[in-house]
């Protein structure tokens, strides 16, 4: 069902004359009711693998035909976040049981590696970096953690319980940059001496969910508690703010940095959900797009974008998942 439709010749005609297109908003209806199908990620083939959260299982959709693929995991899994290595093996986090978890998606044999602390049962958020290192967050357990690509060896870094590590991702030089979502902190770890670093942002108010990079080394965030877009400039440590379109009810949540500096974030506090566009080279608002129906009530958590289709992918509690195909 798509919630924004071009209409007519008006888009071949604004092409033709070299006016780049409205973003168009697509999603699918998950058919698997009420599971929470979260965190799509394409892989080289083109399906959309995404976990279900409140249905303990993976899947992929296939965007040409429409059609779903799922495959079931142990009970209490309760999966939060996948990604797809360069190999093209899927990834998940095992947030209620301790374990990142890797699939084999030509056979769906799962293969657990566990957390080298018991105390450490959520994985929240997990990435990988150029050389093959899985980086995640523990939000309950106030931890991040990185996997050895080559040794398979966890290692975590303690950032305190009440700091709840949320969001996380890496920049152009290999440091990796995550939410300290209990505080209105910003935590990096560089990898030339493994050592957390902690920025402190503007407002003590600030809670700083979902984190992005843009290719000119600024850090940029989502402020969930006042409604605003950060920006942190991590040579000066310099903040500002940028107020997001729905004020302090958007409840900015999920976040994603297209290849041209366009920030795209969801707004969770208003109905229906919206993603609004930001250009970072700017500094203005300039795309709002709904997803979802109605009043309902919905959440869009995570956003990733892929960049050999210049799109941007999302699920939703609405039991949807979605993409946003930008201008190309």
């Amino acid at each position: 069902m798509k919630r924004l439709i071009a209409l007519g010749a008006v888009v071949p005609a604004l092409i033709a004359a070299g006016v780049a297109a409205a973003p168009e908003v697509k999603e699918w209806t998950v058919p698997w009711e009420r599971t929470r199908p979260r965190d799509p990620f394409v892989d080289a083939t083109g399906r959309v693998w995404f976990v279900g959260q409140a249905g303990n299982y993976v899947a992929y959709l296939d965007p040409k035909s429409g059609q779903f693929k799922r495959y079931e995991l142990e009970d209490g899994t309760h999966p939060h976040n996948l990604v797809v290595d360069s190999k093209g093996t899927v990834w998940f986090t095992g947030n209620r049981n301790g374990r990142l978890v890797s699939m084999d998606p030509a056979t769906g044999k799962l293969t657990n590696h566990m957390m080298p602390d018991a105390a450490v049962r959520d994985p929240h958020t997990m990435i990988f970096d150029r050389t093959g290192n899985a980086w995640f967050t523990a939000q309950q357990a106030g931890v991040v953690g990185r996997r050895d690509g080559k040794t398979g060896q966890i290692r975590i870094w303690k950032t305190g319980a009440e700091t709840r590590p949320y969001g996380i991702v890496t920049d152009e030089r290999g440091r990796v940059w995550f939410n300290l979502f209990g505080t209105n902190k910003i935590g990096m770890i560089d990898p030339a001496n493994m050592n957390v670093r902690e920025f402190a942002l503007a407002d003590a108010k600030t809670r700083n969910r979902r984190i992005g990079v843009t290719a000119d080394g600024i850090v940029w965030y989502t402020d969930y508690s006042r409604g605003f877009l950060g920006r942190l400039d991590p040579t000066t440590g310099a903040v500002r703010e940028f107020a997001l379109p729905s004020g302090q009810r958007s409840l900015p949540y999920a976040m994603a940095v297209d290849d041209r500096g366009k920030i795209w974030v969801s707004e969770t506090g208003v109905r229906p959900n919206r993603i609004v566009g930001f250009d970072s080279k700017r500094s203005a608002f300039t795309d709002t797009l709904e997803v979802g129906g109605g009043a309902e009530a919905n959440t869009i958590r995570h956003m990733v974008f892929h960049a050999p289709t210049r799109e941007v992918w999302f699920g939703t509690d609405l039991n949807t998942v979605g993409r946003v195909a930008l201008d190309r």
